[in-house]
């Protein structure tokens, strides 16, 4: 990571943090009423081949077993409240990203962190895109997540969910992830930054 980018992050982390605090205690507070405990999802991503960090996200699913994991599809749908999509549609529940940010674990900008379980199936392709730290957005997020979206809700199974995922969507994301890895810049992140804003308040796909 490069020095105009870690400064960045970290203006980005100071002035998000002053403008988000107070909402955000309200928004902890509703969901206590609401959803109860836990309130934050913390959760085992890859920085590196061999590079784990825990990602801290708001709750937007009913707990499950200690052993279901895996990329969210239609399989996981029923457990995800009217509240929980609203975070989801608005990407509130990333706010507490802000930590990893500031820890140094993510960026505001780059790949998003994948799955062990996809970094230990295909090594050599994550550690080509991992030389970027992950980011809460990046050029992928904003071009695939409306894809990946359609093609995994029909999925019924955990099973069906991972291989058209392995099928369908690492490829175009890894696709992106290294056409930003080649042109990554300061102006190109803030660039992303914007759209990403523009897209949550506009609500577009």
């Amino acid at each position: 990571m490069t020095p105009g980018k870690r400064l960045l992050d970290l203006a980005l982390v100071v002035v998000l943090a002053l403008i988000l605090a107070v909402p955000f205690v309200v928004l902890v507070g509703v969901l206590l009423i609401a959803q109860g405990r836990p309130i934050f999802y913390v959760a085992e991503r890859m920085k590196g081949v061999d590079r784990p960090f825990r990602l801290w996200k708001l709750r937007t699913m009913r707990p499950a077993g200690p052993n279901e994991g895996g990329v969210s599809g239609g399989d996981k749908s029923d457990r995800v409240g009217r509240i929980g999509r609203l975070l989801r549609k608005t990407r509130a529940d990333e706010i507490p990203q802000l930590w990893n940010v500031l820890r140094g674990d993510m960026s505001f900008v780059g790949p998003r962190p994948p799955l062990r379980s996809y970094v230990e199936r295909f090594p050599d392709l994550y550690a080509r895109i991992l030389r970027n730290r992950p980011g809460i957005t990046g050029l992928a997020s904003l071009h695939i997540h409306g894809f990946e979206e359609r093609v995994l809700t029909p999925c019924t199974t955990a099973e069906e969910t991972d291989a058209v995922y392995v099928r369908r969507c690492i490829p175009r994301k890894a696709r992106l992830d290294l056409i930003y890895q080649r042109h990554q810049s300061v102006c190109f992140d803030l660039c992303l930054i914007r759209d990403t804003a523009k897209r949550v308040i506009f609500r577009r796909k």
